[in-house]
């Protein structure tokens, strides 16, 4: 993911609401969310070059999603794929204080990213980039290729737009969450970030979905928790043509 917008324990009916674009090369196979063949209780989409994903759940409640820590001065050709790392967490059985030693253990075989990983009981923040690891405060959180609730613009605008959302809405509707992913709103230059790449790039990274001849938004994805167990997925998938997404939709668990 190159952008996670999530209020946690900020709804009364929702203890989770999460709204996530992955960004990558429209070249890059990808393989949309599903349940998977080798991990039966994951679902998620899949990324077919190195088998990892950006994002996913299980059945039991487990939640993970990776964004990447832009810097390309630091990047290291032939590090570990970072989508191992919510892959490891949804396909394991590793408690969330277990997957963190691991991440303290073994963060530096991964070019810089964030993680941001639970369950039922609360959710996890870990970067290799110093940010202290520690659960989540309830709140509305906002993460893109910087540390967590870094105010660029897209984060904050994301922010506000889906705490807006919540303040007015008993049952916020997943075609709205949809459309606060869809803003194509670039960022003024005065407020861009300076991360290593060009200005060009970092006025096309800027909008909360991104589009170029090469390069964008592969898929937004809408995950709502309700205070009951009970779990809603939605992904629409895209490659470069934005007009008729791919769209999957999932539900289940929850009290009988």
């Amino acid at each position: 993911m190159c952008l996670i917008l999530f209020a946690l324990d900020a709804h009364p009916r929702y203890r989770l609401v999460l709204a996530a674009n992955r960004d990558e090369f429209y070249a890059r196979p990808t393989a949309p969310a599903a349940f998977w063949d080798d991990a039966p209780h994951v679902l998620a989409g899949r990324d077919l070059t190195a088998n990892g994903t950006w994002c996913g759940v299980t059945g039991d409640g487990r939640i993970a999603a990776v964004t990447n820590y832009r810097d390309p001065g630091t990047h290291r050709v032939g590090a570990r794929s970072r989508g191992e790392l919510a892959a490891g967490f949804l396909a394991g059985n590793a408690t969330p204080a277990r997957w963190l030693e691991h991440l303290q253990r073994d963060g530096h075989d991964y070019n810089g990213f964030n993680l941001i990983f639970g369950d039922g009981n609360g959710l996890h923040y870990h970067s290799n980039r110093g940010a202290a690891a520690s659960p989540l405060a309830p709140g509305i959180h906002g993460l893109s290729n910087h540390l967590l609730d870094t105010p660029w613009p897209k984060v904050a605008r994301g922010r506000d737009a889906l705490a807006r959302l919540l303040a007015t809405a008993d049952d916020p509707a997943v075609d709205d969450l949809f459309a606060i992913l869809a803003d194509r709103t670039p960022a003024p230059d005065h407020l861009l970030p300076d991360t290593g790449v060009s200005l060009d790039w970092e006025r096309l990274l800027s909008p909360l979905f991104i589009t170029s001849p090469t390069y964008g938004t592969r898929s937004s994805t809408v995950i709502l928790m309700d205070r009951n167990g009970r779990c809603t997925f939605v992904e629409r998938s895209y490659n470069g043509a934005t007009d008729h997404p791919r769209t999957v939709e999932y539900r289940f668990g929850g009290e009988s």
